[in-house]
């Protein structure tokens, strides 16, 4: 179950660092509230995940999808840049996200 937690919260680290773009330094109200809820509840989830997985291994499976979906997303709906280095390194943070989940106990 700690898994699953911290993948939710790894996906609402997606949300809140994409909806920093939106928010226009802090200035659009909605935009402004669903980045705060995201980040509020991200963090959560992400401490709830750590009272059974490795403060190491949690962490970095979080900054992982955080990163990886914000790139991924940043692709789809910012314009960024989709060369072949861009993608062979998500690629690579991907497979360290999975290294972790099956070296954990």
């Amino acid at each position: 179950m700690s898994w699953i937690i911290l993948l939710v919260a790894g996906l609402l680290e997606v949300v809140w660092a994409i909806g920093l773009k939106y928010t226009h330094g802090f200035t659009r109200l909605t935009p402004s509230l669903i980045t705060i809820a995201a980040m509020v509840v991200s963090m959560v989830l992400l401490a709830h995940a750590m009272k059974t997985l490795p403060a190491g291994t949690a962490y970095a499976v979080w900054t992982g999808i955080g990163a990886v979906g914000a790139a991924v997303m940043g692709m789809i709906l910012l314009g960024e840049s989709t060369n072949i280095w861009r993608i062979m390194s998500l690629g690579l943070i991907v497979a360290g996200i999975i290294g972790l989940k099956f070296s954990s106990h």
